[in-house]
């Protein structure tokens, strides 16, 4: 009989969207000051309004304004019309110290020893549904707004595009869980009320959806996932008609209520806890970039087809209370005497290979520079590691810098670090070794 199954996206221009972007902005910010700043910031965006606030312990200064203009700038509200522009919104910044109760069980004498920033449970998911071991609809969601973005930026075709949209994406999958055709896309894009001296409806939306942005998406894709767009697929275009009023100036955008966009389109479970603002001394955040650098190894590696795994913390805690590793029954690990390995078993090795603890989860990940600002739109997983320079405003000790000026009384200097480094296959050979694969 099979089943249909569905995951959401939603563009960086999206009111939730810009208050991430603004809170990772910030964060980014503050590491650039201090690499252990302990920052959890908050914002709400609404009709000509930015509101940040939140809990920061850092050495310096950031121009709290700067940063909020900047990026409302960079995803595009840029125009009066819109009711929500970099120029001309207000902000309130409420930013105050980080609670003393707090920092104290977080940072040790021995900073091996960085206690976790909060309890909580995290999970981390990987499958082989795409090449970057993703599952399919939360990919296809994606894809479908950032490429939207991109034309829109690009300013050549559909130029009545405004910031705010999203997409939807529902999949035929078999008894067996292989899926089989793409069933239905939602798109629903902010634009503007006449382009060309005719009226934006949704039919003419639709039709450049058809000719422009989805041969843009699917030629990306592998011939597999190409061949599940057939041509029964129900494409529906800003279903309730127009679609002028959006953004903040539509609804009030916060930080952290796209929880499910972020991560897996439900497709796996999710421990609850935002993730932007947030630096990786919170568990919220550090820990679930771990579980799927877990679970993406333990695919890749051959370990198993799909795993889902859990860690969990008790704050002030280094060690995490639990790791649970489940991969639906796809395990094909042995052990010595050719016996499958259970799943309590991979978790057990898994931990023996792995250390977990705040201050190893952040080294290892190069969690403690300003890398979070890409993260806040598209999805936090199933992107391609790169690295890049930053600025820095302090000379790093523990990697290769370069001095580049002296601006606002502080020296900047430059340094590569790399950008998702979660999404990195880097233990697959440990792995193979570990379980004699």
């Amino acid at each position: 009989m099979g089943y249909l199954f569905t995951s959401e996206s939603v563009s960086e221009g999206h009111p939730d969207k810009v208050a991430d972007q603004i809170s990772d902005a910030l964060l980014d910010e503050f590491l650039r000051l201090d690499p252990n700043s302990r920052v959890a910031c908050e914002t709400l965006v609404t009709t000509g309004l930015v509101v940040c606030a939140g809990e920061v312990r850092t050495n310096g200064y950031v121009e709290v304004q700067e940063v909020v203009r900047d990026t409302i700038a960079k995803i595009g509200y840029t125009k009066a019309e819109y009711r929500f522009d970099s120029l001309s919104c207000g902000i309130l910044n409420s930013i105050h110290d980080q609670s003393g109760d707090i920092n104290q069980g977080v940072d040790r004498a021995n900073p091996e020893d960085m206690g976790a920033g909060d309890q909580g449970l995290m999970f981390g998911y990987a499958c082989t549904e795409m090449e970057n071991l993703m599952p399919l609809p939360i990919e296809l969601a994606h894809r479908l707004v950032q490429v939207l973005a991109e034309i829109r930026k690009e300013g050549k075709e559909m130029t009545y595009l405004r910031p705010d949209s999203k997409s939807q994406v529902t999949v035929e999958y078999n008894d067996e869980g292989k899926a089989q055709r793409i069933d239905t896309i939602v798109v629903s894009t902010q634009h503007d009320g006449f382009w060309n001296g005719k009226e934006v409806t949704p039919e003419l939306i639709a039709l450049d959806i058809q000719k422009i942005l989805l041969p843009r998406v699917i030629k990306d894709l592998k011939e597999e996932t190409r061949n599940l767009f057939k041509n029964d697929i129900k494409l529906l275009v800003n279903p309730t008609g127009k679609f002028e009023i959006g953004g903040p100036h539509g609804d009030t955008g916060l930080t952290g209520r796209k929880i499910i966009v972020d991560t897996y389109g439900g497709r796996a479970a999710h421990g609850g806890g935002a993730f932007s603002g947030k630096d990786s001394s919170k568990v919220d955040r550090s820990a679930a970039y771990a579980a799927r650098y877990l679970a993406k190894n333990l695919v890749a590696a051959g370990v198993c087809t799909e795993a889902q795994v859990q860690v969990a913390y008790a704050i002030g805690v280094a060690q995490p209370v639990n790791i649970y590793v489940n991969t639906y029954g796809t395990a094909k690990a042995k052990d010595n005497n050719g016996k499958t390995l259970s799943d309590a078993e991979i978790g057990e090795k898994v931990l023996s290979l792995v250390d977990l603890r705040p201050y190893s989860i952040i080294n290892r990940l190069g969690l403690r520079f300003p890398v979070f600002a890409p993260t806040a739109s598209y999805g936090h997983f199933g992107r391609t590691p790169y690295e890049q320079e930053v600025e820095l405003y302090y000379e790093p000790k523990d990697l290769p810098s370069r001095f580049i000026e002296e601006r606002k009384n502080r020296k900047v200097y430059a340094a590569k670090v790399t950008f998702f480094a979660w999404e990195k296959t880097d233990l697959v050979e440990d792995l193979k070794k570990l379980f004699a694969i």
